[in-house]
């Protein structure tokens, strides 16, 4: 949530720092990753004027948010809400992140043609839709594919910060390949706690995982040799990502990662439609979310999370996913 809000906040600071007409205005709220907070946010920003919604972070809270931003016909960009069903029947609501079924099949697929012999366990978390969701994609792929699953372990919430039971499950099981669709808090612990008892699996995250390199007190060589799929690598060469890394490093103090990149993106699209559509501040929520939502789907953006991305009408953003594989601390492309 914080990269979220990071990421978001710096592109306005450098919109309103140009020369550009447009100025925005930035409110905030902490949803505690929470539907019914996450609901209490929404309100109170309508509250005071806002006009599009780039948020929520969490697939859980997105989910709330968006039933009622589409009765209210208020347009919705998430950077990082990843469920269909957040945009599902509600033609109002975008993502600029993948969609849970996307990152389950895509990481299938990948280790499906470069793994092919490898006995998977997966450790999930079974009370968030973004981890229930890839798992339940991941699954059906790796099943049409072949993929040997030998263990499935899962946790919630408050059981986050003890996975012996899991790890010691799947290694009984001779699993040589753990995938996790978590966010890299959980993944932090499971590294961890699998060095402590000599388990040495690979371990397989999706776009949640970026980050881990970041965590507090965290030792990144645990790390060395895992596999992720994430739109965004801090460390590419590019003039976009080394002018975003490099403003954002000095402002907040830390590299981002692909929730930050995803947030940036999402201002710079709804930027982009200002200019195009000619948004001001009298313009209200309602008219921007009807103008909005055809001009989505004629839109092409090129921005730090991918190449010429564009939307169908549900609302899903079309982009790749890239492998990576952590080396030397960084990440390097897995091909």
């Amino acid at each position: 949530g914080i990269a979220v809000v990071q990421g978001a906040e710096l592109a306005v600071e450098e919109i309103n720092a140009s020369d550009s007409a447009i100025k925005f205005s930035f409110l905030k709220q902490d949803d505690e990753a929470d539907g019914e907070k996450a609901l209490n946010a929404y309100n109170t920003m309508m509250d005071d004027g806002m006009q599009v919604l780039v948020g929520p972070t969490t697939t859980g809270a997105s989910l709330t948010v968006s039933a009622q931003t589409n009765a209210d016909r208020v347009f919705m960009l998430t950077p990082s809400g990843s469920s269909p069903d957040i945009t599902s029947g509600k033609d109002n609501v975008f993502q600029v992140c993948f969609t849970d079924p996307n990152q389950g099949t895509g990481a299938a697929d990948y280790i499906a043609e470069n793994m092919p012999g490898a006995k998977v366990a997966i450790i999930y978390r079974n009370d968030d839709a973004y981890s229930q969701g890839i798992r339940d994609a991941f699954v059906k792929e790796a099943g049409d594919k072949g993929l040997s699953i030998v263990y499935q372990g899962t946790f919630t919430l408050d059981t986050s910060s003890n996975f012996s039971v899991q790890l010691a499950a799947a290694q009984t099981a001779g699993a040589d390949l753990v995938f996790l669709p978590i966010y890299y808090q959980p993944a932090s612990v499971i590294f961890a706690q699998a060095k402590a008892m000599g388990y040495a699996p690979t371990f397989f995250g999706v776009d949640g995982m970026d980050g881990l390199l970041d965590v507090d007190g965290f030792d990144t060589a645990l790390a060395e040799g895992s596999y992720m799929l994430t739109p965004f690598d801090a460390h590419k060469s590019d003039d976009l990502t080394t002018s975003f890394v490099s403003t954002y490093e000095a402002k907040y103090g830390v590299t981002p990662n692909q929730f930050a990149a995803d947030a940036y993106d999402a201002m710079y699209i709804f930027y982009a439609a200002c200019q195009a559509l000619g948004f001001t501040s009298e313009t209200s929520a309602q008219d921007i979310c009807e103008a909005m939502i055809p001009w989505m789907q004629t839109y092409t953006y090129t921005g730090l999370t991918g190449e010429n991305m564009v939307w169908t009408a549900d609302g899903c953003v079309s982009k790749v996913a890239t492998a990576y594989v952590i080396k030397d601390g960084s990440y390097a492309s897995a091909g």
